[in-house]
């Protein structure tokens, strides 16, 4: 039997990954454990292991890491925590290999921890690449050149991780396994979503808009405007705005601030954080997305609305037609949305096709985390300078 264990330490994170998660647990030749840490632990970010237990997945530990200073050096102190407090958890555990997602400290910590313990690593999402400057960029790119094999989303990626020297054969491409959960999450009636939300009552009678916006270095001083900015174009164009939580980067606290100050008008709610089949369900039933949460980049165009991203996160990323970027100002919002909402953009949404997948990524890497062998890709001998292009 393979032990498999996964590094989580956010909601985004845990829920682009869960559907691989629920289907190892289920796998009669797998023991799948989670090393739980970060926000999941947190009060001020939703307490969401509480969502782990419910789907009943098995927690291995949980670590306590977060570090709510809102810095710079919360982020990398946060990080540090999790290397110390792991190490020996996952050297008497023993597992056959870690596996983690994305572009957070979390998943350096989780590669640096299979290199020098000798477990084998999968790393999701990797070769990924925003023009944003933040960074995450580097950090997925640090990962993957300590992680063993790499499960990519398209060939883009793959190509990026040649070009960083990673060998060909330990690239795997299989699709966005975070698109998987519109294909097996349960229907929920809207009425129910926007109860658990404790949705205003205009949000029953107006069209939804989802506002999620996460604050960015360069952004710092002027996100706040820029999710006033949003918040009002959306409003005057008629829509119920459901406001989001930011991630837990420096800034976050202003942000959080607003989001307060926001929620006190009829036309918006705060909800602050869904469990994922809420979640799912209330992106089902909106008609548009802005911000800039990756959602609008990879998830928006398999629902077939459009998505206005705003300001300098996620620039630079492979989208669908279905993703407009603004500037943060209210003049650039309010000229994204005609485009978003006129006629002809409307029409393109029909036969629009999500570049990451189908939504049926999650079996094609459960079966490769099952059979591949392992062991064989701990080693990294490969020369850069003689790497496959």
């Amino acid at each position: 039997m393979r032990k498999i264990l996964a590094l989580t330490s956010i909601r985004s994170e845990y829920d682009l990954m869960s559907r691989v998660y629920q289907r190892l647990h289920s796998d009669s030749q797998v023991e799948f454990r989670l090393l739980v840490s970060g926000a999941h632990l947190s009060p001020s970010f939703g307490f969401t292991i509480q969502d782990i237990k419910k789907d009943g997945l098995p927690i291995l530990a949980e670590v306590e890491t977060l570090i709510s200073a809102d810095s710079s050096s919360a982020r990398l102190k946060t990080a540090s925590i999790l290397l110390g407090a792991s190490i020996d958890i996952i050297k008497a555990y023993e597992p056959d290999l870690i596996i983690f997602a994305g572009d957070r400290e979390d998943v350096l910590v989780g590669a640096m921890l299979g290199s020098f313990l000798g477990i084998p690593t999968a790393h999701f999402f990797g070769g990924d690449h925003a023009a944003d400057g933040h960074v995450d960029n580097p950090v997925r790119h640090a990962t993957s050149k300590l992680a063993s094999t790499h499960f990519v989303s398209i060939s883009e990626h793959r190509e990026r991780l040649l070009r960083l020297g990673e060998s060909a054969n330990r690239i795997f491409v299989i699709g966005s396994v975070a698109l998987d959960k519109f294909v097996v999450e349960p229907a929920l009636p809207l009425a129910h979503v926007l109860g658990a939300m404790a949705a205003k009552p205009h949000a029953y009678q107006a069209p939804l808009a989802l506002l999620i916006f996460h604050p960015i270095d360069s952004e710092k001083h002027v996100s706040h405007e820029y999710l006033t900015n949003a918040t009002q174009a959306l409003v005057e164009k008629g829509f119920h705005v459901c406001l989001g939580s930011p991630n837990t980067d420096p800034g976050n606290f202003k942000l959080n601030q607003l989001l307060d100050q926001l929620a006190l008008h009829d036309q918006v709610t705060c909800y602050r954080n869904l469990s994922r089949p809420q979640f799912i369900n209330l992106f089902q039933h909106v008609a548009l997305i802005a911000g800039n949460s990756s959602a609008g980049i990879l998830e928006a165009a398999t629902l077939k609305i459009p998505a206005i991203n705003i300001g300098e996160r996620q620039r630079g990323r492979l989208c669908g037609e279905n993703v407009l970027f603004s500037g943060g100002e209210l003049s650039n919002i309010r000229a994204a949305l005609e485009i978003a909402l006129s006629p002809t953009f409307t029409e393109m949404l029909r036969t629009l096709r999500n570049p990451y997948g189908d939504g049926h990524s999650a079996d094609a890497a459960v079966d490769l985390l099952k059979t591949l062998p392992f062991d064989e890709f701990l080693r990294k001998p490969e020369d850069p300078l003689h790497a496959d292009h």
